[in-house]
């Protein structure tokens, strides 16, 4: 095929689709010389053609038509979402199309079944942009470090709630008030649910943790909390004790014990981490990842995470990779499932919590919550209180305190029933808030 056209059709022409037809013109001779043929925008499919009346011809609405026409090489998907997506990739597949994504929903939902239809037609699948924008992350993944063992991948995915957070932090503003900056800078949705409930992040980490430790790993199988019930309070009391709170996804390979087998854990969750950690330094929309392996140790990855031109270069990438790939007549990496670990339930992932408690202000206080504490198999790491609860005179008997205790490391399951039981003791008169502490490493260092 050298010195032959690929042919591109393009599914959705929105902002990133904009940006990729933009360079794809403006590009055109790098592009080629890159590829090692010409690449060639040959239909664009979209649902309201009267918005790109510069792409003329090439517009279309039968997007069903578009992906299987002859001429065309690679379809490039930018609808996002679940369907008519996942339809009209199989499609394009099953006619020999090599497929260029960024739809991490789709990916994290039903990534096997395309990557099985890849296989049984010989064709690529390529989908750096569904994690991290710009940031070259999943390749590095997929294949520089496909001699290693990876063990961890955690970081900052999700652009839209690391910029509220980082408010937050920064001014003390309050969670709805950094939404709504973040909304008045473009940075959030109208309907920011996908990103501040963590179901962005959580697609996000099921791709990772499928791709490093070699299993398939669903959005189904990550836990998912957002930050909605982050409050200024909380910023505060995590500087208090030199940390700052991120979003996190985390995504971990546990040993085999001679009880349990080898097995791996994917979460999202808001989380205090050291202010001594890199990942804490990360600002406004940006995004962080680290990842631990055994012989490369720490390797971090960063930028911008999100936007249309971001975006479009780690699809432009992918388009000239599978380019490169169908000039020479071979392929791109396949899918690597071999390990199938199980996936640990949220209840076995260890982990540490600090909870913040307003409990009643007389003698004895202390004793009895350190003891549910140790009732639950949960040690504590530190404690610290306002007021009279440890009084041995029990002054203040009819007023309250604030008591914050910070645990070490235990099972999520355990800490979760000590939290319960807490709630229902009578010398509690409120749970504030239950936070988890990641120390991903002490001083920024991998344990």
């Amino acid at each position: 095929m050298n010195g032959n056209a690929v042919r591109v059709a393009l599914l959705g022409c929105g902002t990133v689709g904009t940006e990729i037809v933009r360079l794809l013109r403006e590009q055109a001779g790098e592009l080629a010389a890159r590829a090692g043929a010409s690449v060639e925008l040959v239909g664009v499919a979209v649902r309201r053609p009267h918005k790109h009346p510069e792409l003329g011809d090439l517009l279309t609405t039968d997007a069903s038509a578009l992906v299987t026409r002859p001429d065309v090489d690679v379809v490039v998907e930018l609808i996002g979402g679940i369907e008519p997506a996942r339809t009209l990739l199989l499609e394009a597949l099953k006619a020999g199309k090599s497929v260029v994504t960024a739809n991490k929903a789709l990916l994290a939902e039903d990534g096997s079944a395309l990557a099985e239809a890849a296989d049984a037609a010989g064709v690529d699948l390529y989908y750096e942009a569904s994690v991290a924008g710009a940031i070259p992350l999943l390749r590095p993944l997929r294949e520089s470090l496909a001699g290693d063992r990876i063990t961890r991948v955690a970081g900052i995915v999700n652009g839209t709630t690391n910029f509220i957070l980082s408010a937050m932090t920064e001014s003390g503003a309050s969670y709805g008030d950094a939404l709504e900056e973040a909304t008045a800078l473009g940075y959030a949705e109208a309907d920011p649910s996908a990103d501040v409930d963590g179901y962005d992040a959580a697609s996000k980490a099921a791709i990772l943790a499928s791709l490093a430790f070699h299993t398939r790993v669903t959005a189904a199988d990550v836990h998912c909390e957002g930050i909605r019930h982050v409050t200024s309070t909380d910023i505060a009391a995590a500087a208090d004790i030199g940390y700052v709170i991120k979003l996190l996804a985390i995504c971990e390979r546990a040993r085999a014990t001679a009880t349990t087998p080898e097995s791996v854990s994917a979460r999202v969750y808001p989380a205090m981490i050291p202010a001594a950690h890199p990942l804490a330094s990360v600002g406004g929309a940006f995004n962080a990842v680290f990842v631990e392996a055994e012989a490369a140790g720490q390797l971090m990855f960063y930028g911008q995470g999100a936007g249309g031109a971001p975006t479009a270069s780690a699809v432009l990438g992918d388009l000239v990779a599978v380019a490169r790939n169908r000039v020479g007549g071979g392929r791109g990496p396949r899918e690597s499932a071999y390990a199938s670990l199980p996936v640990l339930p949220l209840g076995a992932v260890p982990t540490r919590y600090h909870v913040s408690l307003e409990v009643a202000d007389r003698a004895g206080v202390l004793s009895a919550i350190a003891g549910e504490f140790s009732g639950q198999g949960v040690s504590i790491a530190a404690v610290r209180q306002t007021g009279g609860v440890a009084d041995p005179a029990g002054a203040g008997a009819d007023g309250a305190a604030r008591l914050v205790v910070v645990t070490h490391a235990a099972p999520e399951s355990a800490l979760a029933a000590t939290v319960a039981v807490l709630a229902g003791h009578d010398a509690v008169r409120a749970v504030d808030s239950v936070l988890r502490v990641e120390d991903l490493g002490r001083d920024g260092v991998a344990p």
